[in-house]
């Protein structure tokens, strides 16, 4: 057998990974052919097919596949050792790309990420909105955020923020027109502002109080997909919404929101900021770890005294 290039074997996982020879081409910054090439000299080297190629798709055979779960962490300690030695070199630059649901990144990655970006002015960074659960290596990011129960146990989860706490909350117009819900059973005859995940579910609204604990899919009219959304519905007096408190803090105490069933509402654990554990983060995703360890979190008065 014919000595084997070892970077055939990156080439191959790649090209599975990106699904055919022209994403993978445009991921490495090379041709289509060239990436050809590569694979029939390592099919021809091995003696046998490794891909299945169609017109519209190309995927591994049973032998490619055997050879790919063999690779995968091969690959993943050669790109280990690799980053291991440009630690010794790199500062930190490059682009971080982290994953989070929107509440996330309006009232902690952003701030976050302002703030980083005076001390480290070459990194760049890309904060990407998103509710539905992914696998944050497959689609490329450093980083990812969810609550604890989300996290796969390959990963490496850091506490980000401080404890969560949704509020229930209506305009002071749809109170006066319906009336004011003192328990959750209540909500039934009230219109609620409903929202849904991007994967269809509904968001169901927790209750805690003393021994009591229930969850509430509640009922209305108006179902929409974002925390902005669901606050503006209830400023026009749509409805009563179920947002994080840090949304509706300022229309509160302006007056444009009333809060209603306070004592119902529970204090939520915080997010997390997660990452693969078998990659070795990069010098700027060290010093974005390092950054979110040390922010001082401003909690408001009140939760403070709740908890």
């Amino acid at each position: 057998m014919s000595p084997i290039r070892l970077d055939s074997f990156d080439v191959f996982a790649a090209i599975v990974r990106c699904g055919g020879f022209r994403a993978a081409a445009l991921e490495r910054g090379v041709s289509s052919s060239a990436l050809s090439q590569t694979i029939n000299a390592l099919e021809e080297t091995l003696g046998i097919r490794l891909l299945n190629r169609t017109t519209r798709s190309v995927s591994p055979t049973e032998a490619g596949q055997r050879l790919l779960d063999r690779l995968t962490p091969a690959l993943s300690d050669i790109q280990l050792a690799i980053a291991e030695v440009d630690e010794l070199r790199d500062s930190p630059s490059g682009t971080l790309r982290i994953n989070a649901p929107a509440p996330a990144v309006d009232h902690l990655l952003c701030p976050l990420a302002f703030d980083f970006m005076e001390t480290y002015p070459v990194v760049k960074i890309e904060l990407i909105s998103d509710a539905a659960v992914i696998d944050i290596v497959e689609h490329a990011f450093d980083a990812g955020v969810r609550f604890g129960k989300q996290l796969a146990k390959d990963m490496i989860a850091i506490p980000l923020g401080l404890p969560l706490r949704y509020v229930i909350v209506a305009s002071p117009d749809y109170i006066g027109r319906n009336g004011r819900p003192l328990t959750p059973h209540d909500l039934v005859q009230h219109d609620c502002i409903r929202r849904r995940f991007p994967g269809g579910t509904l968001v169901s609204w927790r209750f805690h109080k003393g021994n009591d604990e229930m969850d509430i899919t509640p009922e209305g009219r108006l179902t929409l997909s974002s925390a902005h959304n669901e606050l503006q519905a209830s400023l026009a007096g749509r409805g009563i919404a179920h947002v994080f408190d840090e949304y509706a803090k300022p229309h509160l105490d302006a007056g444009r929101l009333i809060e209603v069933l306070a004592d119902w509402s529970p204090t939520l654990p915080s997010w997390f900021l997660y990452y693969p554990s078998r990659r070795l983060p990069s010098a700027a995703m060290r010093a974005f770890l390092n950054h979110v360890r040390t922010y001082e979190w401003v909690d408001h008065p009140e939760r403070q005294s709740e908890t």
